[in-house]
């Protein structure tokens, strides 16, 4: 359970901030899409006012979950980035392929970054998933150290690397595939809203499950690999 909690939001929290998945999702995709699907007729708010409601909750979500951990998270912030984007999509009325090309492009240039770090001193599994938050890194050195299996160990790190940028590979078409599929009407139109509600809710058991599935594989993989290497009991690499 701790490493699901965990690897469901890698970021930094504060010590009295608690995750609250549930509200997360209500917050970020259920209430944007019904407000597309159901108030983007003229009769009711219209295209451009029912999308800029709807990209206000998780835009509001992302700035408020900043101030609260009291710093910058940068998932958080590519999640701005990427609200804003698709709100000057919409409002600027730009072909529906800038969407699938903004929705392939988050992810994939994540992915592109981690792959690249594979090869360097420090590949970004360390901040993503090897990290002080979840893991107690000191006492997993010490034990690396002690036995003799560093190498092996920044071995596995460099080949988790290029598995965790294979997960945003996998989002980035994913997401493009998904987009194209769903979203065909034109931008500012009240079908193209409904057709971006439908595709933020599809986006959760099409991508985003999937993506977890694939991070916790990815994590418990790792932690079963340093168990070998260390000798340590998974409950004495986690942080308690």
């Amino acid at each position: 359970v701790r490493i699901a909690e965990l690897a469901a939001d890698p970021g930094p929290r504060s010590l009295d901030a608690k995750p609250n998945p549930l509200l997360e999702i209500g917050i970020t995709i259920l209430v944007p899409a019904l407000i597309l699907m159901q108030l983007s007729a003229e009769a009711r708010l219209g295209p451009t006012r029912a999308l800029l409601l709807a990209l206000a909750f998780p835009l509001g979500w992302g700035l408020w979950d900043g101030w609260k951990r009291h710093k910058l998270n940068w998932l958080a912030v590519l999640g701005v980035v990427s609200t804003l984007l698709t709100g000057g999509i919409g409002l600027l009325a730009l072909d529906a392929q800038w969407l699938a090309v903004k929705e392939a492009a988050v992810p994939g240039l994540i992915g592109v970054v981690i792959l690249v770090s594979a090869w360097t001193r420090n590949p970004l599994i360390r901040l993503l998933v090897f990290n002080a938050t979840l893991f107690d890194t000191d006492r997993v050195h010490q034990a690396l150290a002690e036995r003799g299996t560093e190498a092996a160990f920044e071995t596995r790190l460099r080949t988790g690397t290029l598995l965790l940028a294979a997960t945003f590979f996998f989002s980035s078409i994913a997401n493009y595939v998904l987009a194209r599929w769903v979203v065909v009407s034109p931008a500012g139109t009240e079908a193209f809203n409904e057709e971006l509600g439908r595709m933020t809710l599809l986006s959760y058991p099409v991508i985003a499950i999937p993506s977890t599935v694939m991070m916790m594989a990815l994590l418990l993989w790792l932690a079963r690999g340093a168990k070998t290497l260390t000798g340590l009991d998974l409950g004495d690499m986690l942080r308690s």
